[in-house]
């Protein structure tokens, strides 16, 4: 199984760093990525509506929630940061390929309905600053695919700065317009104090638990602790849990302090009037001027809502990655994987916009993060079990106080939503014409999930699980290269890409020249600058293949092969054929990933345009 986000695996060093400031700075920058997702504009509905409908008397379940996830996080970058795995690769080497592909469809879900909340958002904030109608910013949306492959292609302390710039804007507006609203501090200290006042208020608060408490984030940030390089002795990995807690602690209170903002906003505002139903973002957006006396107060409010929703949907794009490559070990290219996440979001979102009007985008945003809670309990129980697990953690497992509170908070959460179905379920039958229909689809399908959620409760209290060796290759690949004395040709080029195409293509020339044979291994960087710069790029995706390039040389000599490498930039297709035409090669070796037609649309193809180009026999390898 290959790195997670691999791009930027241990791309950060954290070694060599003279001062504990600058060592500690070093660490920072995971967590503000995952922050952003417990400030995206699903939290702005229900907050809003909590606020309006309930005064400040959900402020406790914001603080709940945040102390929540909190836990939560901490145990996900100790995951990642122990076991070199994310928990999508972590689930997908415990659980059975049938479990595994409805844990990861459940995951999908729950990015679709965050990315659902980030594109309303993004669309709304648009709609208010501009003028421009809510289903074009929906449209426009599309768009900033193109700013996270220039983010992420940039490397992700660039990516960070771009995140952490986004959050500043977005603490800055609050500020002001908290200083415009002048709350009563009375109120929201009683506010801290656990009450429910209705059934409407407990769907809200379920609604508060999945807008903070993300899935999606958990899977995030066990691979985004994963970009710090440092010391893997004990005291190295003890100091790495500890300074990224201290990063989770600062990230996630700012965050906290956003959401409360918005809540506290909306009661000092909306309900301290009697203006109870304003739960609509652009409802909120329009009585903030007349209420608060200032026109800066809505313009900071549409300008922190963009800040929001464009800083939620690059995290959330980089946790479907994540989630695709662990569970199904299988990556495509970012650009297509990207598309694929904002069309899933994009086209619920025109159609019920267009049907039912731009008044239902409150609903559609509140609904969006019960869907996430809902999620929640089939992340957290496998992340729960795989840092409690001694073997898996090689010692750096949980303690048992921290299994107890974790085992709590995931009580909580599944009993919350347990309760939250139950009633749904309830209603639907009572009001509808038909409830066989609903007892023939509905229900079953709730049962499968409780019994899922069980299944992955009990299942390694029965059965641990294979341990995975650690593999120090480059990607983790698990290579075995086979020696052949006999030999048939001299000088054999043979293409890389870092993939498991990778090892029989090695294997497949290894047999075709044995040890006394010169090899050459060849990688192209594919990268737009590569394209535009040549040879003098000087980014950090070719830093990172190269030293890759170098480190399949460095194994391979070791095992008594001769072994040399060239990189070249720009497109494979035309690259690879001036290598080597200039070169003396008797033959090229290429693995293929094995598939034509529209999967070459999705994980690109070079061998149909190379073939015709080159002047000696090419072998093809499939994978």
């Amino acid at each position: 199984m290959g790195k997670s986000l691999e791009e930027v695996n241990e791309s950060v060093s954290t070694l060599n760093k003279k001062s504990a400031f600058r060592k500690i700075l070093a660490f920072f920058g995971p967590a503000y990525l995952i922050s952003v997702g417990y400030m995206d504009p699903g939290n702005w509905a229900t907050d809003l509506a909590g606020g309006s409908q309930f005064g400040y008397s959900l402020l406790w379940v914001l603080l709940m929630s945040n102390i929540m996830a909190l836990l939560l996080q901490s145990l996900s970058a100790r995951l990642g940061i122990v076991t070199q795995r994310d928990l999508a690769q972590a689930s997908r080497e415990t659980y059975s390929r049938f479990i595994n592909y409805i844990l990861y469809f459940l995951a999908e879900v729950a990015i679709a309905a965050c990315d659902l909340a980030e594109v309303l958002g993004m669309a709304i904030g648009i709609n208010l600053l501009f003028g421009i109608p809510l289903i074009e910013g929906v449209l426009i949306t599309v768009l900033d695919t193109f700013l996270l492959l220039f983010l992420i292609n940039k490397g992700i302390r660039k990516m960070e700065a771009f995140i952490i710039a986004l959050v500043m804007v977005i603490g800055v507006s609050f500020i002001f317009e908290m200083i415009f609203a002048q709350p009563n501090m009375g109120d929201i200290l009683n506010g801290l104090i656990p009450s429910m006042p209705n059934e409407s208020a407990l769907y809200i608060a379920i609604g508060i638990i999945g807008a903070t408490v993300m899935p999606h984030n958990l899977y995030l940030h066990s691979s985004l602790v994963q970009t710090r390089k440092f010391d893997r002795t004990t005291e190295g990995i003890k100091q790495a849990l500890k300074y990224n807690f201290i990063d989770s602690t600062i990230a996630l209170n700012l965050a906290f302090f956003v959401n409360a903002a918005i809540l506290i906003l909306a009661a000092a505002t909306f309900y301290k009037v009697g203006m109870y139903e304003v739960a609509e973002i652009q409802d909120a957006h329009k009585f903030l001027a007349p209420l608060l006396g200032t026109k800066w107060a809505p313009i900071l409010f549409a300008v922190a809502l963009i800040a929001a929703g464009q800083s939620s949907t690059i995290t959330g794009t980089l946790a479907g990655q994540i989630i695709m490559e662990g569970y199904l070990n299988l990556r495509i290219q970012p650009w297509v994987r990207r598309i694929i996440t904002r069309l899933i979001a994009i086209i619920p979102a025109v159609v019920v916009i267009s049907i039912f009007g731009e008044g239902v985008t409150g609903k559609l945003l509140i609904l969006s993060q019960v869907i996430l809670s809902l999620q929640l309990g089939f992340a957290i129980i496998p992340l729960i079990h795989f840092v409690s697990d001694k073997s898996k953690m090689y010692g750096f497992h949980i303690s048992r106080t921290t299994q107890v509170a974790s085992w709590i908070v995931a009580s909580i959460i599944v009993a919350l939503n347990g309760k939250l179905v139950f009633d749904e379920i309830s209603g639907w039958l009572e009001v509808s014409e038909n409830p066989i229909v609903l007892w023939l689809t509905v229900v079953p399908l709730a049962v499968s999930f409780l019994i899922l959620l069980l299944y992955i409760v009990f299942k390694p209290f029965v059965k641990k699980s294979k341990i995975a060796i650690q593999n120090h290759s480059p990607h983790n690949l698990k290579l075995t290269f086979s020696k052949s004395e006999g030999y048939a040709k001299k000088d054999i080029a043979v293409s890389v890409d870092f993939s498991s195409a990778d090892e029989i293509a090695l294997n497949s020339a290894f047999e075709l020249g044995g040890t006394a044979a010169n090899y050459t291994l060849i990688h192209v960087v594919e990268t737009v600058g590569a394209m535009i710069y040549g040879e003098n790029i000087d980014d950090h995706e070719t830093s990172v293949d190269e030293k890759l390039l170098e480190e399949y040389k460095a194994i391979l000599s070791e095992k008594g092969f001769k072994v040399a490498i060239q990189l070249g930039f720009g497109k494979p297709n035309k690259v690879i054929p001036e290598i080597i035409n200039e070169g003396n090669f008797d033959v090229l070796v290429m693995g293929t990933h094995g598939h034509t037609g529209f999967k070459d649309l999705l994980f690109g193809t070079t061998v149909d345009k190379l073939r015709h180009k080159i002047s000696i026999p090419l072998f093809i390898v499939k994978n």
